[in-house]
């Protein structure tokens, strides 16, 4: 049985979304195929939007010496 959608990691998800773009932009699938292959894409892209958009929050959060976090603001550029 395969992994539940939710349970997928990213680069599972993102094979998974490229294979049925394949499929799709390869003209040989039937009409009711296609529909459900498209739906099934939605969701995978959401899953990955969903991680992406959970890893930059964690990437922008700072933990100091003191256990509290901060956000992560980058240096201006001097010029």
């Amino acid at each position: 049985m395969e992994k539940k959608e939710k349970e997928l990691s990213f680069e599972d998800a993102l094979a998974k979304l490229e294979e049925i773009v394949k499929n799709l932009e390869s003209g040989d699938t039937k009409l009711d195929d296609a529909i459900k292959e498209y739906t099934e894409a939605m969701n995978l892209s959401k899953i990955c939007s969903d991680k992406l958009k959970s890893a930059e929050e964690s990437i922008n959060k700072l933990v100091r010496e003191d256990g509290t976090e901060e956000e992560f603001k980058p240096l201006e550029d001097e010029e």
